[in-house]
């Protein structure tokens, strides 16, 4: 067992793909089935089932990737350490995600490098991007990208876009509720603002003005009593306990999440070490199925 088979392994798991896993770590098909062809035969065990559509995990499977998740974080902990990197991270966000979610995968870092160095920076897609490519952050995650050639992006989730305001009910209608009423929006560069711009000429009706918000927090509570409505993802609402919202129209409901760096640039192992802790704390973030 070596760590290039755990990490195939890792990547078939994840991607629910073996071809796909093969693409993302530059192998070949045929090298990559060998791999996981290996790994089965060492634990003796089947370890994926595989379908019209691509592999599954089996149980045996799941515990094998858990456990092999966590060597690997490992390795990049050791070769962060031997090759005497800078222990510095240095990411990015927006506004409606900010710190909260990073918070679990930060605190773990700070216990293995207590003089980690962390840069934060938050604003709307556009200002994140623009930080990538001025080498102010190395890292970032963002709700939707401009398709910028200079940066690479990779789709690593998706965020379901709900409706909130005041006095929302079963019986709420969406195209009459948001009819001419004013929308809070945390930047009048806000993806939300763009999506609901779409929304608003797809059905046809008029909105309201716009009113700009410092953060997450004030927006929601202006919303709630009646300032207007906001165009927030579900994660954000179930956040503050807001059961009661509107479904956004099919077309619109789901935007893409996405990891994003400059084109070419390679992660140091801590940076690594973030991306993977990320996603093996569990994210709320529904993850991309292949």
């Amino acid at each position: 067992m070596d760590i290039e088979n755990m990490k195939a392994f890792v990547s078939v798991a994840e991607l629910r793909s073996i071809s796909a896993a093969a693409i993302k770590l530059n192998h070949l098909q045929s090298n990559m089935t060998a791999k996981i062809k290996k790994i089965e035969s060492y634990y003796n065990q089947e370890l994926f089932i595989r379908n019209s559509k691509g592999v599954k995990l089996t149980k045996q499977g799941e515990k094998l990737y858990h456990q092999f998740k966590k060597i690997l974080l490992l390795w990049e902990e050791t070769e962060n350490k031997m090759k005497k990197q800078d222990e510095k991270l240095r990411i990015g966000t927006m506004i409606s995600v900010g710190g909260t979610q990073f918070s679990s995968a930060l605190n773990k870092l700070y216990n293995t490098y207590p003089d980690l160095a962390v840069t934060l920076k938050t604003g709307s897609t556009e200002y994140i991007e623009n930080q990538i490519l001025l080498g102010q952050i190395d890292v970032a995650y963002t709700i939707g990208s401009l398709n910028n050639q200079k940066i690479k992006y990779k789709k690593v989730g998706v965020e379901e876009m709900v409706v909130i305001g005041r006095d929302i009910d079963q019986h709420t209608t969406f195209d009459d509720y948001v009819r001419q009423k004013n929308i809070l929006v945390l930047s009048d560069k806000c993806l939300y603002m763009t999506i609901l711009d779409t929304i608003y000429a797809s059905l046809h009706i008029e909105q309201g003005d716009m009113i700009e918000v410092s953060d997450p927090e004030t927006l929601v509570k202006f919303a709630l009593m009646g300032m207007g409505i906001s165009l927030v993802s579900k994660r954000i609402a179930n956040r503050y306990n807001i059961h009661n919202f509107l479904e956004v129209p099919p077309p619109y409901r789901y935007t893409d999440f996405y990891l994003i760096s400059r084109l070419n640039y390679e992660f140091t192992p801590i940076e690594k070490q973030f991306i993977e802790l990320n996603n093996f704390l569990g994210d709320t973030f529904r993850r991309v199925e292949v």
